[in-house]
């Protein structure tokens, strides 16, 4: 089992996004905490920005550490955008990402679905970092028309997947609570209008737990369109991301399913907002270890 960890590590100890000294130090403790694998995002324009300025400097780091980043996400709101000039400068933004994630040799590069354009009384999904088990109020503007957004969604895919596979990257995406694209079937159909076969699955465990998915059911839905892991537990009831074996998730299902379609791919460790974080990922780390021999994977 190829273990990693997620970037909710950094976000979930220096906030979001982390500075750029702050980004340092997260890959310090991801190789303190005797991870090889790991992941990098960068959040909206500047954050990328300063990523890609700094980037021999972390390539530099990360070969020190014996860490090796196998994901890039840059986090773009504006590739969905309805307004044509922001979804090109977004487009722009996510060749950016393209860029690093190729630089850093990484095997994904993730484009996230983002919460559509709707009025949100009070708080809304992930204007800062995530924050579990938050009620929203909701309003559709009289204006919005979901086709609209829908076609917008399939065209920025169909892209970001052709720049992917032009790059050697498998384009990746992971359904979110609170996004256009929230569980497995939605995933699905997207895949279906892309029509791409460069464009994957991440399996969030956590959230598609807090969907009340049955998850071995999603991972045959899915199958070997899945190309990455971001494991968490919660009981189902918010989208928490708490340590394995904390939460109601049927880990030997799961991952006895992954292995009927032989997925041999990166299980990344995505755990954040709780106590002893540290030794969150390193008991979670434990559990993996031990599930895998158990069952052996």
């Amino acid at each position: 089992m190829k273990i990693a960890c997620c970037w909710l590590y950094a976000i979930s100890k220096y906030g979001y996004p982390p500075s750029i000294p702050d980004t340092f130090g997260a890959l310090d403790d991801m190789a303190r905490l005797g991870f090889a694998n790991g992941e990098l995002e960068g959040v909206g324009k500047e954050n990328l920005l300063a990523i890609h300025s700094h980037r021999a400097e972390f390539k530099s780091h990360c070969e020190k550490l014996g860490l090796r980043l196998v994901n890039f996400c840059p986090v773009l709101p504006t590739t969905v955008s309805l307004n044509a000039q922001e979804r090109q400068e977004g487009l722009e933004l996510f060749d950016v990402g393209i860029e690093l994630a190729t630089y850093f040799q990484c095997e994904t590069v993730q484009l996230d679905s983002f919460t559509p354009p709707l009025r949100f009384k009070g708080e809304a999904p992930y204007k800062e970092a995530i924050k579990f088990g938050k009620p929203f109020q909701v309003e559709v503007d009289a204006e919005f028309i979901w086709e609209e957004q829908w076609s917008v969604l399939v065209d920025t895919v169909k892209h970001c997947a052709r720049k992917a596979a032009e790059a050697g990257l498998v384009l990746t995406m992971e359904p979110r609570v609170g996004e256009m694209i929230s569980n497995t079937d939605a995933m699905l159909r997207l895949m279906d209008h892309v029509g791409d076969e460069n464009f994957a699955a991440v399996l969030d465990t956590g959230h598609q737990n807090a969907q009340k998915e049955i998850l071995p059911l999603s991972v045959e839905k899915l199958g070997r369109r899945i190309k990455y892991l971001h494991v968490s537990d919660n009981d189902g009831r918010t989208n928490e991301h708490l340590s394995l074996g904390k939460g109601t998730i049927d880990w030997e299902g799961v991952f006895r399913a992954l292995a009927k379609h032989k997925y041999d791919g990166y299980v990344a460790i995505d755990i954040g907002g709780v106590e002893n974080l540290d030794e969150a990922y390193r008991e979670s780390t434990t559990f993996l270890e031990q599930l895998a021999e158990r069952i052996g994977i």
